[in-house]
C-alpha cells in the first residue's frame, strides 16, 4: 500500500480506479466534480483503461451507465443534489433492470433556496428507488467503499445498483492521509464482472420489458430480496476485504460505547466523528453516552439498531434531513425498527446541518443532556423550539 494525502473525492476516485470500471459516464456538478475529473486524468495517463464519456446531463449520465451495464460492462457514474433529482426517472429503471451500477453521490442541499453546501436530503429522498445506500464516515472509508461497492452490487445474489454517499465539502473536499492499496491487492479482492443479465447476440434474452398486474409484483419482490440479500454479502465483502487489506469494517452499523450506554445518539456520515468526541468527553465525566453510526440506509439495519439500543433509557436521531410536514426520514426508519422489535423507549429527532449549517460540539453535548429528560421530541438545531406539528 501507499500513503497519500487525499480529499474524500480523490480517495473515492482512487478506489474506483482500483475497481477497473469499463465505462465511466460523467457530468460535473459541485461538490462531486473532482471525482470524475480525477478519473478522467487516470484514463488520460493510461493508469485506467476505460471508456470515459462526457455526457450532456445527469439524466444522460445514468442512462449511459444503464446502457453500459446492460451489455455486461462494469459501469460507474457520480452526481449530487439537483443532479441526483434529475436522474430520478432513471434510478428505479436501473434497479428494476438489476443493473449493478455504482454511483457516488456527494450529499448536498436541494433547492430552493439554492445552496451548494452539504446536507443529506438528496439521497434520502431516493430511499425508495431500489438502490443500496451507504454513507462514508471519512476518506479512508470512501476509498474502501468504492472498491467494496462493486463487489456487493455485482454479486449474483444482489445484482442491485449501489449509491455511495459522501458528505459534501465536509468530506468531499477535506484532506486526510489515506492508505491506497496496490492494483494487485484490488484484483485479488474484486474479480472481473460476469453476468447473464445482459444483451447477448449469441444468447438473446428480453431485458427491461413491461410487466402487467399479473406478474409485476413478482419482479418487485425479487428486487426487494436483492437488497435484503445485500446484508449478508456486505458481511462477506468486509471479511474478504479484511483478509486482503487488513482493515475491518462492521457491517450495516458501527457501534461506539453502546454496550452499557443509557443514552445513545444515532447518526450517519462524517458528523459521527464529532459525536464520538462528545461521547468520550461525557464518558470521562461519568455519563453513560454512546454512538450508533448507520453505515447503510438500504438495506436498513433493523436488527442491528434494536440490539444496540435495547438496554438504553432514551435515544436520539441526529440527521441532515427533514421529511417536510412530519419528521426526519432516518428517525421514521429508526422508530419502525424499534416497533418491530417490541422496544419501547423515548426517542427524539434533531434536524441539523441543513444547507451546510455547522453542527457544533456544544449542540451535540446538549442533545445528550436533553436525552436525560427521557421524552420524545422533534427539534431543528439552531432554530429553537420544538417542531412536532401537534
Amino acid at each position: 500500500m501507499a500513503k497519500k494525502f487525499l480529499s474524500g473525492n480523490e480517495a473515492f476516485a482512487y478506489g474506483v480506479r482500483l475497481a477497473r470500471p469499463q465505462v465511466i459516464s460523467a457530468y460535473p456538478i459541485t461538490p462531486q466534480t473532482i471525482v470524475v475529473e480525477k478519473l478522467s486524468e487516470f484514463v488520460e495517463d493510461g493508469s485506467l483503461n476505460a471508456e470515459f464519456i462526457h455526457v450532456e446531463s445527469e439524466h444522460s449520465a445514468l442512462s449511459c451507465a444503464i446502457g453500459a451495464s446492460s451489455v455486461g460492462a462494469r459501469a460507474f457514474t457520480a452526481t449530487s443534489s439537483q443532479g441526483l433529482l434529475y436522474m430520478a426517472e432513471c434510478l428505479p429503471y436501473a434497479a428494476g433492470g438489476r443493473f449493478p451500477i455504482v454511483m457516488m453521490n456527494a450529499n448536498r442541499s436541494t433547492a430552493l433556496p439554492w445552496n451548494i453546501y452539504g446536507d443529506q436530503r438528496d439521497s434520502l429522498s431516493q430511499l425508495d428507488s431500489g438502490w443500496i445506500q451507504a454513507y462514508a464516515g471519512n476518506a479512508q472509508e470512501a476509498l474502501d467503499l468504492a472498491l467494496m461497492s462493486f463487489y456487493i452490487a455485482e454479486h449474483s445474489e444482489v445484482s442491485t445498483p449501489f449509491m455511495a454517499n459522501l458528505d459534501g465539502f465536509v468530506l468531499t473536499h477535506t484532506y486526510e492521509v489515506v492508505d491506497v492499496p496496490t492494483q494487485e491487492q484490488a484484483d485479488a479482492f474484486l474479480p472481473g464482472y460476469e453476468t447473464e443479465n445482459k444483451l447477448d447476440l449469441q444468447n438473446p434474452r428480453n431485458l427491461a420489458f413491461s410487466a402487467g398486474p399479473d406478474t409485476n409484483t413478482f419482479f418487485k419482490y425479487k428486487e426487494h430480496l436483492g437488497i435484503l440479500n445485500a446484508s449478508e454479502i456486505i458481511d462477506k465483502a468486509e471479511e474478504r476485504f479484511a483478509e486482503i487489506f487488513g482493515r475491518r469494517y462492521s457491517g450495516l452499523t458501527e457501534s461506539y460505547q453502546t454496550e452499557d450506554a443509557e443514552y445513545i445518539l444515532i447518526t450517519l456520515g462524517s458528523i459521527s466523528g464529532l459525536v464520538r468526541e462528545a461521547v468520550d468527553k461525557l464518558r470521562a465525566e461519568g455519563k453513560s453516552a454512546g454512538l450508533l453510526r448507520l453505515r447503510y440506509l438500504r438495506p436498513f439495519p433493523n436488527e442491528e439498531i434494536a440490539n444496540a439500543v435495547k438496554n438504553a433509557k432514551a435515544l436520539a436521531v441526529l440527521e441532515k434531513d427533514i421529511s417536510f410536514g412530519n419528521e426526519g426520514t432516518v428517525y421514521t426508519n429508526v422508530n419502525s425498527a424499534l416497533q418491530k422489535a417490541g422496544i419501547e423507549l423515548p426517542t427524539s429527532n434533531y434536524i441539523g446541518g441543513l444547507g451546510g449549517k455547522n453542527i457544533s460540539f456544544e449542540e451535540i453535548i446538549n442533545i445528550f443532556d436533553e436525552l436525560e429528560k427521557q421524552r420524545s421530541t422533534v427539534k431543528f438545531l439552531g432554530i429553537g423550539g420544538e417542531a412536532n406539528g401537534d
